[in-house]
Order: C-alpha cells, then structure tokens, then sequence
C-alpha cells in the first residue's frame, strides 16, 4: 500500500497542500579551491570591496579550475552527499541535476555523473536557473516517493564562465560551486508544500542571450559578448522580493501555519539585501535566517543545497526543524517550499 502523506507528532505539518514523504538522508558540498576576493577584483574593475559588499553583501566566491567542469563539481559534491547518507551509488534510483552550466549545449550532466558514480539509472538535468533546486526538490522528491529506492539531486554550476568579467555589474556577483542531496521515502517525513511559478514575458531581465537555438554564437555575437550574462539590476531586485515573499506566503499558507513557526530560513543567497528585505516582508527573526552568500557568491542552482550544507556544518538544523526555503531565478522563475528536518528517519 502507497504511504499517503505524512502525520508527524511535535512539529508536525498540517498541510492544505502536498506534502510528500521525503526526508534529506544526506547533504554534501564542494566549492573550488580558488577564492576570488573584491579585493582581487579592484585590481582590475572600478570597484572595491566596499562598494560591493553595500550593494551586495558578497565578500568573496570561489572559481573553478580551468580544467573542471560543472560535471566534476557535481561529481564531488554527490560523493559528498552519499558519503554523509552511509548510502552506496548502486542502491539509487535515480540521478538529477539542476544546473544553467552543462558541460555540453547538448547533452546532460546527470548522464555523466551517474556514469562516473558507476551505475545506469534515470539520470537528467532540470534548468529552472537559480530556482533550479527548489523545483528540483519537487522532480526529484516526486521520484524518491514513488520509486524503489533513493534519489540524488545536485544543484552545480560553473557561471564565472558565463560572466563577462569586464562588466562590473555582473562580474562580481557569481561564483561557482555544487552542493547535492540524497532524497529518501520514509512514513514520517515530510518534504513540502511546495509553490513553483514563472513568468516568461521578459527573460531578458536576466538572461544570456546568445548561445542558444533564438541567437546562435558566432564571431559578431562573440565580439559583441552578448554569450555572458546581463542582468537589469534594480528590477531583477524588485521581482525577486516580490516573488519571494508571496511564494513564501502561500508555502505556509498552505502548511496553515505562520512565519513564527519557522526554525531556519534559506533563500536563494543571491544578493544579501534581497535575502534581508523578504525576510522583512514575512517579518521572519533574523536569526533564523541563514546567510553564506557574503562566502559563496551566488552559485544559482547550487547556492541553496551549499547553504543547507553550511548550516548543517554549522549545527543549524536539527530533527523536526521546519525549513523554508525560496528562490528567485532567470526564466524568470520563482519557487518555495518547506523541508522538515529528519536526519534519523523519524521526528
């Protein structure tokens, strides 16, 4: 018989929406060895370390090597991951892989992963960009509850390749990383309810506009390096706000419970007062607010499952915790949901 939703004892989750039983079995991280500071980069912007951090709150972010791709951060991070669950690769299901910066324009980096941990499973990538791992939770959480065994979701990108690193607006906002999550089906836990949304009319708000099959590179499109990422700052910052508090709302809405329940909060680490102005809207304790983009830069699909990571580390989370967590990403797409923490398998 197909276990329904969970019914959890303390901190339970009364949810009007769907709640799936899922728990996180294992949480693992890895972040280049290279650290680019803003200092490192008024060498050769018209910046400095304070003007960034102000407008920002980034302090530095790691690059990777010249030799790595996304696949290889992914690798690491999800060996991180089993390593932490004390579960092997073969005992999967399923691999997926949210991320903005394959390896490849064709051809997936979940593919290459689950080669690489040895196993032949269902394995592909999900781009939602920055929002990628909150819809990932939703794909890959959907999975782990109906299949015969555990999944892997990873959250990897490589986007200091996608930055023009002469433009100062977007040059020292990224940085690159992978951060994964072991997803396993368990009665009394409880991964949800979720609220995914996206509004396509203008993407380019925040995009890259050449390189795809609309404008494909060529050497004009190159010299005009319209294949990096742009952004539109101030409204990129509006939107993410909005979208953020109101999807954050409806999450607990539909959990019926109130921002006071909420033990830890992790947005997507963007830009810091994005994270501190939604976190202001739903009246949130800053103090439960966790914070690593001052560290990591932001990492897109990555930066959520390394703050999750970070906070583990940090013994932030612990079991019948209630998580929120949200995100804001190019498309333009948005998502929130709540994680209850259960490392032990029960609350």
């Amino acid at each position: 018989m197909t276990a329904g939703p969970a019914v959890l004892p303390a901190k339970a989750v009364p949810s009007r929406g769907a709640v799936l039983p899922v728990r996180v079995a294992g949480v693992g991280a890895w972040l280049p060895d290279d650290v680019v500071t803003n200092d490192d980069l008024a060498h050769t912007l018209d910046t400095s370390d304070q003007w960034i951090a102000t407008r920002t709150g980034i302090r530095r972010r790691h690059v990777a090597d010249a030799s790595d791709a996304t696949s290889d951060l992914a690798l690491r991070a999800a060996t991180a991951a089993l390593a932490d669950a004390g579960i092997a690769a073969a005992d999967l299901s399923a691999v997926v892989v949210a991320t903005t910066t394959p390896d490849h324009p064709i051809s997936g980096v979940a593919p290459i992963v689950a080669s690489r941990l040895g196993i032949e499973v269902a394995a592909f990538d999900l781009n939602a960009a920055c929002s990628g791992f909150v819809y990932g939770l939703r794909v890959a959480g959907g999975l782990a509850a109906s299949s015969a065994g555990p999944v892997l979701l990873i959250g990897a990108e490589t986007l200091t390749r996608f930055t023009d690193r002469d433009d100062r607006d977007t040059a020292v906002l990224f940085g690159d990383g992978a951060g994964a999550v072991v997803l396993e089906a368990t009665d009394d836990a409880a991964l949800g309810p979720f609220d995914l949304g996206s509004d396509g009319s203008d993407p380019s708000m925040l995009w890259a506009e050449a390189g795809g099959s609309r404008l494909p590179a060529d050497a004009t499109v190159v010299a005009e390096r319209r294949q990096f990422i742009s952004m539109r700052g101030r409204e990129v910052y509006r939107f993410a706000v909005q979208r953020m508090t109101e999807s954050s709302r409806n999450v607990l809405d539909a959990a019926a419970l109130t921002f006071a329940d909420v033990d830890l909060f992790v947005g997507h680490q963007a830009n810091l007062r994005i994270l501190e102005g939604v976190a202001t809207r739903l009246h949130i304790d800053p103090a439960a607010l966790h914070v690593t983009v001052d560290r990591h830069g932001n990492t897109s699909a990555a930066s959520i499952p390394l703050a999750l990571a970070d906070a583990q580390q940090a013994g932030r989370l612990h079991d019948g915790d209630r998580v929120l967590l949200s995100a804001f990403g190019a498309g333009l797409t948005w998502g929130s949901c709540l994680l209850t923490w259960s490392r032990k398998g029960q609350l």
